[in-house]
């Protein structure tokens, strides 16, 4: 399709006055793919109720940029006017890198966030539309260098967490708005399939809203430490982030089984193809290369975590009391733990104390399979280790990390043995939770990277005893 056929085409629609936005998106998905071959432009109203932009533009199915349609003299395509555009544009700009706004003649290009260009094809005059022929060769280079476009290599942990940011809170609107929507009140819808199930596991009280938020978090920071263990960084996508989770992490990888399926959410594929997209173009590795090794302004975990909820939320960070903990605190309230386990409780191995003592506690008779001589009257008897540790609202999981560097000093010159000490006397007592998606995946990803940089090697999968949970 030309230019010129294009207009002529919206011109006919257009005089017969019965028409709104949806009427031309045809012409507009036949002219991009016209003008730009190999790019394939979806037009998915289905979404729009969700909140998704008309268009989504696609090279060998990865997206590359997104146009949100306007009806015919729409006068508000730059979106300063609160009452009609504005939220809409402002969250698409803040969490889609390279977008249009159109009415279908006049086009606005966004990229990170700020304008670039605009140009328009034709205009009204009267009861049609005239073409601006002058203005062709413009709009076509235009729509060729929008669709080549490349996002800038992120190189600061700062940008990642705010563009991370954007991106789950688009996520969060767009599932809560598909869980509570009229259209989803189905049998078969998925997404309120694993709320339920949610509900019943982890949080019986959880509102579609809350779960929005749980669910957003969780896909953005599981995609975070997926990358962060990716070894091919020309490539990534959903099925590869669901292969590299942590097994630390069981509860990531049973969510991320289900986002890298064929069976995800056509509501949110395109925001989560879109968060792939944005680890594309980083190197997660080498913005954690520093990690544990500085002041908490070289700390990208802590640096994440802080500048993530700030972006996404800070109404919720306040709400839940999230504020860090200084560092030589830190290190303070762990070396007077371990001295007072020394000194008052007769350890001398202090927090690296490995002995064990027998505990009773009951158990369900009937669903236990010990024989009677394990099991009587709902008693069992079992040994456990004597010092336990538990970080009640561990957020990105802060102390234990010192706790395991702490312990971690006690085996210099010994490093045949630490794999074997973690695996068999550390993991096993050492034990968080946290209320917050966000700093429960960082809690995680935190201590894989430490016990990795300490050189312990696992000889089994064992997942760490951090629970998303409420301590009161």
């Amino acid at each position: 399709m030309t230019l010129d056929q294009y207009i002529d085409n919206i011109n006919k629609r257009y005089k017969l006055r019965n028409a709104t936005e949806h009427t031309f998106r045809g012409d507009l998905q036949q002219l991009i793919e016209s003008l730009v071959p190999g790019i394939a432009a979806t037009n998915e109203p289905k979404r729009q109720s969700c909140g998704a932009p008309d268009y989504i533009l696609t090279r060998k199915d990865i997206p590359v940029g997104y146009i949100e349609a306007k009806d015919i003299g729409d006068p508000d395509l730059e979106g300063k006017n609160k009452n009609k555009n504005k939220e809409q544009f402002d969250r698409y700009k803040a969490s889609l890198n390279n977008i249009i706004f159109t009415d279908y003649l006049n086009f606005y290009l966004y990229q990170d966030g700020q304008f670039i260009t605009s140009i328009a094809i034709a205009e009204i005059k009267g009861s049609a539309i005239v073409a601006l022929p002058g203005n062709f060769a413009q709009f076509t280079d235009i729509i060729k260098n929008f669709c080549l476009h490349i996002g800038q290599t992120i190189k600061s942990s700062k940008k990642l967490a705010e563009m991370m940011a954007g991106k789950a809170r688009l996520l969060s609107e767009v599932l809560e708005k598909a869980l509570t929507s009229d259209e989803d009140n189905r049998e078969d819808s998925t997404l309120k399939e694993q709320m339920q199930a949610f509900k019943e596991i982890l949080i019986h009280d959880i509102t579609p809203q809350g779960f929005a938020d749980i669910y957003a978090q969780t896909i953005a920071y599981g995609m975070f430490a997926a990358r962060s263990h990716d070894p091919t960084l020309e490539t990534f996508s959903r099925q590869e982030a669901a292969e590299l989770i942590p097994k630390t992490n069981p509860f990531l990888r049973k969510l991320f089984g289900y986002i890298a399926g064929p069976d995800i959410d056509d509501r949110i594929k395109w925001i989560v193809d879109s968060l792939v997209d944005v680890f594309l173009a980083c190197n997660v590795d080498e913005l954690l290369k520093n990690y544990g090794k500085g002041t908490k302004t070289e700390d990208p975990i802590i640096h994440f975590y802080e500048t993530f909820l700030s972006e996404y939320d800070p109404n919720l960070r306040k709400a839940r009391g999230v504020w860090y903990t200084p560092q030589p605190v830190v290190d303070f309230i762990v070396r007077a733990v371990d001295d007072i386990l020394k000194t008052e409780f007769g350890l001398p191995q202090g927090l690296a104390d490995n002995s064990k003592i027998k505990i009773k506690r009951k158990v369900d008779t009937k669903a236990t399979s010990d024989s009677r001589s394990k099991v009587k009257e709902g008693i069992i008897e079992e040994e456990v280790h004597k010092v336990q540790i538990l970080d009640p609202a561990t957020g990105t999981g802060t102390f234990l990390a010192e706790v395991v560097k702490h312990i971690h000093k006690k085996f210099e010159g010994q490093q045949g043995i630490w794999s074997n000490y973690v695996e068999t006397h550390l993991l096993p007592r050492l034990n968080g939770f946290e209320l917050l998606m966000a700093s429960y995946a960082m809690a995680h990803l935190k201590l894989d990277l430490l016990l990795t940089e300490t050189g312990y090697k696992p000889t089994k999968d064992q997942r760490f005893r951090v629970y998303l949970t409420n301590s009161l």
